[in-house]
C-alpha cells in the first residue's frame, strides 16, 4: 500500500514501499506544498486544455522541481511526452526534457539521468521498475487506455527492454478517481466487458449507472501479464473525493491543476 510522507519543505506526495526499497528515486504527487494560486492551488503540475484560465509556467516549472527535490531526483532530467489516451510505449534512450512530437502514454528506460513523468487530473498513473531497479516506466492510463492495453504494453516493453521476465517487474498503481465516483455510460461499461469478460471492472450494485474501478482493472491486468500480486503497491486514495489533497478534472469540471507521478532508474 502506498505510504504519505511530507518533504522538508512542505511538498506532500505518496510513495511506494516496494520501489523504494529497491532505491527507486520515485513519487505520486498531490496538490500539497507548490506555489501556484487557486484554482490551481498549490502543487500543480499543467494546465487545462482547451480554457482560458491558465496557471503560470513559472509556477508549473518550480512546482516540478519541488516534486523532484521531494522524491529525490531533483539533478535528473525530466522526461515528457505527449499524452494521447492510447497504448503506446516509448523508450527514452537519453534524457531530452519534453518530447512533444513523441504520442505516447508510455516510458521507459534506463537513463540513470533520466526523471520520467506522466501527468494525470483522474486518470491512473502507474509506476513500474525491473526488480534491480536500473530499467523503470512511468504510464498513464486513462479509461481508454486500459481498455487499449496501455499498461500491459509497458509491462512487456520494460521487460523486453531489460531482458527480465514479467515476474521480475515491480509495479505500484497511484492515485486515481475511484469506483464510487467513476460513473460512466454502457458503451463504455461495454468496452470494459468485452475488455476483461467476466472479470471486468464493472460495478452496478447500488447505482442506475455503471461505475468502473480503473485501478483494479489494473492490477488485473498487471497479474494477467505475469506481475506477481506480492510485486504490486496500490492506493484507497479517489482524486475525485479527496479534494483536500488532489485535483480532479471531473469534479471542477475540468477547470483544475494537474498531478504527477515521477520515477527515475536506481543508481546503484
Amino acid at each position: 500500500m502506498l505510504q504519505r510522507e511530507t518533504s522538508n519543505q512542505g511538498v506532500v506526495i505518496y510513495y511506494s514501499p516496494l520501489l523504494r526499497a529497491r532505491g527507486i528515486a520515485h513519487a505520486f504527487s498531490t496538490r500539497i506544498g507548490g506555489v501556484s494560486k487557486p484554482p490551481f492551488d498549490s502543487l500543480n503540475l499543467g494546465n487545462p486544455n482547451g480554457y482560458e484560465l491558465q496557471d503560470r509556467k513559472e509556477n508549473i516549472e518550480a512546482n516540478y522541481n519541488l516534486l523532484m527535490q521531494a522524491a529525490g531526483c531533483g539533478e535528473h532530467k525530466l522526461v515528457r511526452v505527449h499524452q494521447v489516451h492510447g497504448n503506446c510505449v516509448a523508450q527514452v534512450k537519453q534524457a531530452q526534457g519534453f518530447i512533444f512530437d513523441t504520442q505516447a502514454d508510455g516510458l521507459v528506460t534506463d537513463d540513470p539521468m533520466a526523471c520520467l513523468s506522466v501527468r494525470v487530473a483522474d486518470c491512473v498513473p502507474v509506476l513500474l521498475a525491473s526488480g534491480d531497479g536500473r530499467w523503470v516506466g512511468a504510464v498513464h492510463a486513462g479509461w481508454r487506455g486500459v481498455v487499449a492495453g496501455v499498461v500491459p504494453a509497458a509491462v512487456e516493453k520494460l521487460s523486453l527492454s531489460a531482458d527480465i521476465c514479467s515476474s521480475k517487474v515491480v509495479a505500484a498503481i497511484g492515485p486515481s478517481i475511484g469506483l464510487s465516483a467513476f460513473e460512466v455510460g454502457d458503451e463504455v461499461a461495454k468496452a470494459f466487458g468485452e475488455a476483461f469478460g467476466e472479470q471486468a471492472p464493472v460495478s452496478r450494485e447500488g447505482h442506475q449507472k455503471a461505475h468502473v474501478d480503473l485501478r483494479a482493472g489494473i492490477e488485473l491486468q498487471l497479474i494477467r501479464a505475469g506481475v506477481p500480486a506480492g510485486r504490486i503497491d496500490t492506493t484507497d486514495r479517489c482524486t475525485y473525493r479527496d479534494e483536500a489533497e488532489f485535483f480532479s478534472h471531473r469534479r471542477e469540471n475540468g477547470i483544475t491543476g494537474r498531478m504527477a507521478a515521477i520515477i527515475a532508474p536506481a543508481s546503484g
